[in-house]
């Protein structure tokens, strides 16, 4: 019988990430200019980060944000006032559509440890097209109340108070809010607007605010203007390039400044581009392109994604290319003021130590480069997987190699899309978006990835309950091989993975796939397909499922190898096989209409056959046993559900569940079946706002694992 469930005071759980090493898109760089080694990243959907100095780790910044905050994770852009190294400024928002949230200027005055937020009236686009421009954001060197903000749609705002407070520039041109402003994104066109802000810090000086400013529109015309009123008035610059879209802006020690440009504004499109440098003293431009295009080949156009410069030698300049394909993406460099380049990567040594599975990562997307202000010797440069730092780039122009080291240390933004954790091996098995998967010997240390068969999102994974070495699982690939099989399986425990046979006859692959305990039979249910499809010879011939709605999401128990459950979560229905997953039939036990979108999990015991837990969403948490499918009382709404090692034989199991227990949403633990909770995550890191595939661990008792939106694998243990 249960009792009602109640949540009690929090229970004292240590916190770490699984290391993995980077795994995401880091959009931008920016040093400090006055602080010798204050350094801060910004990315799509995975927050911000200041670099420890000292320990040379990453310090993630925005793990305090909750639910509410979920739309809020992926930084537009970040800013530092020159005259104040503790304060730090974040434009956040992740997504221009329909469900994104209002985006926000998060503001700190102690380096990111705590900030003050000041709500927008608009949407930003840290994960949309345009990304990797900037910087949108910029305070005043001479007058640290003075911040400027390019918006995607909105114009160009200013705060003369800290930022605390924004309203829209009057005088600014139209043509940022125009349709010449936007680009092709994933689905429809969305608006870039204004790429960069920047003040020219020679207008100013001490009490005194700059008078002279620019911004630069993702546009094709006229796309740079100026200000030398302190923004009361604009005009485009005149002499400047068009047809192309600007992306960076960066001043050298002349007082010139040097552009990027690409057709597109990046990352998924751009196939031609330029770096040109203009001088305000005479009015002049002068096109210092790195390197021509490749002629009469098609499809073989890139553009320049950054450039930067020493801030002590204007000489000194590197510049990236952005999606080259042939023959690779590189950066180049000159000390002679782009009169001359070298191409740096050919003649480079690169340190995987401390993530190996970058061995096999090659550098693109590098939409962001910096030369360290105060270390020439140290350029930095983004990627869609991390981030790079040289160690020796003056002794590269004496031509030594160059030295790079993977800077990721506490960095960790990956996209966790299925966890297990079986009973014998690796403690951990993963699967991810874009870095395909690992097994996890020791969880704080980057591992290799998968041999054998790779993919590029492992989106579904699944061990056989009395034989755990055995596993399948389905992926995606961004470009698919000419008839390369989204399925796989591994008889050592993950280590390596043969492709299946083939594939189901409908869908798009993918999907979710399930195996029999004893690990001879396969249901897999495909992205897009009509129905769940039955292989007892990993995909040499498929079997129709019967019985089974097509939304229903499948599952095998972990003692019985005839014995699969189905649960549909628009409906509510519980279903069972009993015959090896050929046939289900409907339990009569079923909880009723649930109508909803989300997709649920199954858990079934790991010792019990014909026991299960299920996550069904605002359905709450369900437990089934034989001839019962009861919901648990006090547990309101359920994203995901794991199932750990009790404290002694015969004890229940540990249930963790992500949901609203008693109206609180959290990270819940109960070692009574359901009937009290404890909190283990806390108020001050609430892991950007979304924790999915919640995994207990069957050998240690209340560790538990999960995946979030952009902050990668997280594990605890009970303190």
């Amino acid at each position: 019988m249960w009792v009602l469930a109640s949540a009690s005071a929090q229970a004292s759980y240590q916190w770490r990430n699984v290391a993995i090493g980077g795994g995401g898109f880091v959009t931008g760089l920016v040093f400090h200019p006055a602080q010798p080694g204050l350094l801060y990243a910004r990315t799509d959907i995975g927050g911000a980060y200041r670099l420890e100095p000292d320990g040379g780790r990453w310090t993630p910044l925005l793990d305090w944000m909750g639910e509410d905050d979920k739309g809020r994770f992926g930084v537009e852009s970040l800013a530092l006032d020159p005259s104040d190294p503790d304060r730090l400024y974040l434009a956040v928002g992740t997504y221009l559509h329909e469900r994104g949230s209002e985006g926000a200027i998060l503001r700190s005055r102690d380096r990111g440890a705590t900030f003050e937020r000041t709500p927008l009236p608009f949407k930003l686009g840290g994960n949309e097209q345009g990304r990797g421009n900037g910087e949108r954001l910029a305070v005043d060197p001479h007058d640290g109340r003075v911040l400027l903000f390019g918006t995607r749609a909105h114009g160009l705002w200013r705060s003369d108070d800290a930022g605390a407070s924004w309203s829209e520039v009057p005088g600014f041109p139209a043509i940022a809010t125009s349709k010449s402003a936007w680009a092709k994104g994933w689905r429809d066109e969305v608006p870039i607007g204004i790429a960069f802000v920047v003040f020219d810090p020679a207008s100013g000086g001490s009490g005194a605010p700059s008078r002279t400013l620019y911004a630069g529109a993702s546009t094709k015309e006229a796309s740079m203007y100026r200000s030398d009123d302190g923004g009361d008035s604009w005009r485009a610059v005149p002499g400047q390039p068009t047809g192309l879209r600007p992306s960076h802006m960066v001043r050298d020690a002349r007082g010139r400044w040097l552009l990027s440009y690409g057709d597109e504004p990046g990352p998924n499109h751009m196939a031609d581009g330029a770096v040109w440098r203009f001088d305000p003293a005479d009015g002049s431009w002068t096109d210092i392109t790195p390197a021509p295009q490749s002629s009469g080949i098609a499809g073989t156009g890139f553009g320049w994604g950054a450039v930067a410069v020493d801030t002590n030698d204007a000489d000194v300049i590197v510049a990236s290319t952005f999606r080259r394909y042939q023959p690779h993406d590189d950066i180049y460099r000159s000390t002679d003021g782009g009169r001359s380049w070298t191409a740096m990567l050919p003649r480079s040594s690169f340190d995987h130590s401390n993530a190996p599975w970058t061995r096999d990562a090659k550098p693109h997307w590098m939409a962001d480069l910096e030369i360290d202000p105060h270390d020439p010797d140290r350029v930095w440069f983004v990627t869609g997987y991390g981030v790079w730092a040289s160690s020796n780039a003056r002794a590269f122009d004496r031509g030594e190699t160059l030295q790079w080291r993977f800077e990721q240390e506490g960095f960790e933004e990956t996209v966790p899309l299925a966890l297990a954790s079986p009973p014998q091996g690796a403690h951990l098995v993963s699967g991810l978006g874009d870095v395909d998967g690992f097994v996890h010997d020791d969880l704080d240390v980057s591992q290799q990835r998968y041999a054998g068969v790779r993919f590029s999102n492992t989106e579904s994974l699944a061990f056989a309950g009395q034989a755990p070495d055995v596993m399948v699982r389905t992926g995606y690939f961004h470009n698919r091989p000419e008839g390369a099989v989204r399925g796989a399986w591994s008889t050592d425990g993950g280590r390596t993975w043969t492709a299946f046979a083939s594939e189901p006859p409908d869908g798009d692959g993918a999907g979710h796939i399930t195996l029999a305990a004893d690990g001879k039979r396969a249901i897999w249910k495909p992205r897009n397909g009509e129905r769940h499809w039955l292989t007892a010879d990993m995909g040499g011939r498929w079997q129709a499922v019967q019985g089974l709605p097509k939304h229903a999401v499948v599952e095998a128990d972990k003692v019985d190898e005839g014995i699969y459950y189905g649960f549909d979560a628009t409906t509510g229905k519980l279903y069972v096989s009993g015959n090896g997953g050929v046939g289900f039939r409907e339990v009569e036990a079923s909880v009723g209409e649930v109508g909803d979108w989300y997709r649920a999990e199954i858990r079934p015991h790991p010792q019990r056959t014909a026991e299960a837990w299920i996550a069904a969403s605002w359905r709450g948490l369900l437990h089934w046993s034989p001839g019962k499918l009861e919901r648990v009382p006090g547990v309101d709404n359920v994203m995901s559900v794991g199932l750990g090692k009790p404290a002694n034989e015969g004890d229940p199991l540990v249930l963790f569940v992500f949901g609203e227990v008693s109206g609180k949403r959290g990270l819940y633990r109960s070692d009574d079946n359901g009937r009290h909770w404890h909190r283990i995550d806390r108020d001050a890191q609430r892991f950007g706002g979304v924790i999915r595939h919640v995994t207990g661990d069957p050998r240690l008792h209340g560790r538990v694992y999960f995946g979030t939106e952009g902050r990668g694998i997280w594990y605890g243990d009970p303190q």
